[in-house]
């Protein structure tokens, strides 16, 4: 007889009926001797056991007429064939040994996807990384607005800046070019540059430059010159 274990549920079963046929008894006399290993286990409390093994089902004949059988695990068959000892019996026992084995070596390997399911786990994994990509440039777009509209100068940027700032003064106070009846020394001068670089680009203090604006004011501080009052 073939297929003596079959898959279910993923996981490897036989039935009642097989156990009967395969070993030549009455159906009604295996379900006795199911019955019989069930009852035994409920006195040993094994009532998880029986839950997870033995699992009872209806099935209908020919004429429509419905009867019951019981879908047993290979831990259920072995209970319930272990009082089979004939020497026929003991190769059937066998044979079903081997068939559980390789049936449970099938289910522990990747089953292969049929053309349908490749092509929908294609789909679906398009489907995710174009939602990934999505995610990425969106984070990406944050990222440069949270740059360019509130991330401000870092220390290094504010250092050239200053550096900047006090190379111009230097440079127009050595050539003369700042008029001395506004401004009678260069801290003046320096005060002048520091209000007039905060004025055009709306900060507090030079530290805030935002830095998109970063070459915008260095350029802005390289061309500087002071206005007059």
């Amino acid at each position: 007889m073939e297929n003596l274990v079959i898959i279910k549920n993923g996981q490897a079963v036989t039935d009642s009926l097989t156990v009967a046929e395969v070993f030549g008894k009455r159906h009604d006399s295996v379900m006795r001797d199911i019955r019989n290993q069930i009852e035994k286990l409920a006195e040993a409390n094994e009532l998880e056991f029986t839950l997870h093994n033995f699992v009872e089902r209806e099935y209908q004949t020919g004429r429509n007429n419905s009867y019951i059988k019981f879908d047993l695990t290979e831990d259920a068959f072995a209970l319930v064939v272990m009082a089979y000892t004939t020497p026929e019996a003991m190769k059937f026992k066998v044979k079903f040994l081997q068939e559980f084995k390789r049936i449970k070596e099938q289910l522990s390997q990747p089953r292969q996807l049929s053309e349908r399911e490749q092509l929908m786990a294609s789909m679906k994994l398009s489907i995710e990384t174009a939602e990934e990509i999505a995610t990425v440039k969106e984070d990406v777009i944050q990222l440069k607005d949270q740059v360019n509209n509130q991330m401000t100068i870092d220390h290094g940027q504010q250092v050239v800046i200053l550096a900047t700032k006090n190379k111009r003064v230097e440079k127009l106070w050595s050539e003369r070019q700042i008029n001395t009846e506004f401004f009678d020394n260069k801290r003046k001068v320096h005060a002048q540059a520091w209000r007039d670089l905060k004025l055009a680009f709306g900060v507090a203090s030079y530290r805030d430059i935002k830095k998109k604006d970063y070459e915008e004011a260095l350029a802005f501080v390289k061309a500087w010159r002071p206005r007059m009052f």
